[in-house]
């Protein structure tokens, strides 16, 4: 497999990802339209910025705003998808809600906020999902690539909502690949370490001991950026991964081993 050949797989193609004005998204979005897709981008800020660059630089690159917990948001969004393309080929389902969280003791994390991180990292995955899979189904072909987190795997404290709502996102990735195998549609599930994406860094709310000692504990001991993450990405939507479904890739510079 070569960078080459993902390329002339991925040209043309239709892809969704949410979450993509900033940060791993955009990262992602532009990844994939450098290698040919045409990329739509849905978030709750305009993606107008993003979806510039990317034309500006030669790709294809389309956007709207898209609140995925929102049913109604989200079958819009896939309508004007639809309405410009025959078929939907994958779908990144990025869009969470984690850099404005502060790490906060189990006991004081309210109902309602509790509430709001699984409307968002869970409901909002199954709304996006659910909108494309009649497209993909009708095609006989499609690929879902859903963002997790590593933190499942090591179970950090002061995260409790962000952490459960990653491991359902994890669980509900295997239940549908059972369920959607036999109409040919993969899903898969990429788990990043602790990223410096844009809202990490502008929130602050990550004091910089530990970030940095997320990053010593790694093979590669350096920080983890959003580009780490875009050659995965790639291969899971690309042919090269058509007998791959219901898998987790842990992708964290080898923070965790298993």
């Amino acid at each position: 497999m070569t960078s080459e050949t993902i390329e002339r797989q991925l040209s043309g193609r239709t892809i969704i990802v949410t979450g993509g004005a900033q940060g791993i998204g955009a990262a992602i979005a532009n990844a994939l339209a450098i290698k040919g897709a045409h990329v739509w981008i849905g978030d709750l800020q305009s993606p107008e910025r993003t979806v510039a660059s990317i034309v500006n630089s030669g790709g294809k690159a389309s956007g709207a705003i898209c609140d995925i917990a929102d049913s109604s948001s989200v079958a819009s969004f896939v309508a004007g998808v639809t309405s410009q393309s025959d078929r939907i080929d994958g779908l990144v389902n990025n869009a969470a809600l984690f850099s404005s969280l502060r790490p906060t003791p189990f006991e004081e994390i309210s109902s309602e906020s509790f509430d709001q991180v699984l409307q968002i990292n869970v409901r909002g995955t199954f709304e996006m999902i659910k909108a494309v899979i009649p497209s993909m189904r009708r095609q006989k072909y499609g690929k879902i690539v859903n963002i997790a987190s590593s933190t499942v795997f090591k179970g950090p404290p002061l995260l409790l909502h962000y952490v459960s709502s990653k491991g359902a996102v994890l669980a509900m990735t295997r239940a549908l690949a059972r369920e959607v195998g036999p109409d040919g549609i993969a899903v898969n599930c990429v788990a990043p370490g602790l990223t410096l994406s844009d809202g990490v860094v502008e929130t602050g709310n990550l004091p910089p001991e530990r970030i940095h000692a997320d990053a010593i504990t790694r093979c590669f001991p350096r920080e983890q950026t959003p580009d780490d993450l875009t050659g995965i990405v790639a291969f899971l939507l690309s042919s090269e991964s058509d007998f791959m479904t219901g898998q987790t890739v842990v992708v964290d510079g080898g923070s965790m081993l298993h």
